[in-house]
């Protein structure tokens, strides 16, 4: 790199997020980890962490996603929902600045009125979005959205979960849909809905990456997400004893398939996501450079080390920095004030 970047004006008008604002590709931002609990002990812990972690990084470095739908006892969904509300506006007072969410039943569920109802209605202020499971169409978001119209959360994102082949099929209906910002992949479900036609080491670390419909199932919701400017959430590993294998996972998944974002069961798998997405130390300095020569010409074209760079590899390059953050990795100076008012999305 021929110099260190130089200082970075701090006015609104040279950020990239106003200069860049529609760019393709742009999509949404949200933390690169999804942790999900939903038994009342590690719900506790896990929202204990991310605000640890938050002090840590100076940023809200991961999702917490209380579940409503693998963590209630049969026969006290409504207890459990009750739980989840209450932890959720109670970590959004503790720690400003944090993500928590909630997973409910399927639209088809007995309890998934009775969720809208308690989550939605008494913490819609506090939680971050609202996670959909076992979506097979635009019909079951539109039922959602309606819940959430009826109790006035008019703001509240979902996220949903893709988990079958029809439901792949219309992935890019789902991304579709203004309220939608994330969709994640379902893997177990994904490949039990299949009738035996995929063999159990499909759903393993390494055979989720090699089977053929299984990673044309994620292809196929990584470019919807991506065309409609959504966010690709990419399935758990169940392997939680080998961050190795989980960080080599997440590798694939953000380098090779398109993914931003990933879910995380465990939480020791947390860190190691972090770290699978974050970008390179010298790929943020680089970044940093470039950006901080595009504001020097007023985002006009400019040479750097004997590389043309215009808007379109700008775009690129703020994606990285926003990434960066996202991750908690220290950023250079000079770029360090264009995240001090810029929340995640």
């Amino acid at each position: 790199m021929s110099k260190p970047c130089e200082p970075v004006m701090n006015q609104q008008s040279v950020h990239p997020a106003s200069v860049l604002l529609d760019a393709q590709g742009m999509g949404q931002r949200l933390p690169v980890c999804d942790h999900y609990s939903g038994v009342e002990v590690r719900m506790r812990k896990s929202l204990q962490l991310q605000a640890q972690m938050q002090a840590e990084f100076g940023t809200c470095v991961f999702d917490v996603t209380l579940d409503c739908e693998d963590g209630a006892p049969v026969g006290q969904e409504a207890a459990h929902a009750q739980l989840v509300a209450g932890l959720a506006c109670d970590a959004v007072k503790a720690t400003p600045g944090a993500r928590v969410a909630a997973r409910v039943h399927a639209v088809d569920h007995p309890a998934f009125a009775q969720d809208m109802d308690i989550i939605a209605g008494q913490a819609g202020d506090s939680l971050s979005h609202i996670m959909l499971p076992k979506v097979e169409s635009v019909d079951d978001v539109l039922i959602a959205e309606k819940a959430l119209e009826r109790l006035s959360n008019k703001r509240l994102p979902l996220h949903v979960l893709i988990e079958s082949p029809a439901a792949v099929q219309r992935a890019f209906e789902i991304a579709a849909h203004p309220r939608v910002q994330s969709i994640s992949f379902g893997l177990m479900d994904f490949v039990s809905a299949h009738g035996g036609a995929i063999p159990a080491s499909a759903m393993s670390v390494a055979g989720q990456f090699a089977h053929p419909l299984v990673v044309r199932a994620k292809l196929e919701i990584a470019a919807a997400c991506h065309a409609h400017g959504k966010v690709p959430s990419h399935c758990v590993v169940t392997e939680f004893k080998n961050p190795q294998a989980l960080q080599a996972a997440a590798g694939k998944a953000s380098r090779e398939l398109g993914y931003t974002r990933m879910w995380s069961i465990h939480p020791d798998q947390i860190r190691p996501i972090l770290a699978a997405f974050a970008p390179a130390a010298e790929e943020i300095a680089q970044a940093a450079h470039i950006l901080a020569s595009a504001v020097a010409v007023d985002w006009a074209p400019v040479s750097v080390d004997s590389v043309l760079h215009d808007r379109a590899s700008y775009r690129y390059f703020w994606q990285l920095l926003t990434r960066a953050h996202q991750t908690g990795q220290v950023l250079p100076e000079a770029v360090q004030p264009w995240f001090e008012t810029q929340p995640l999305a």
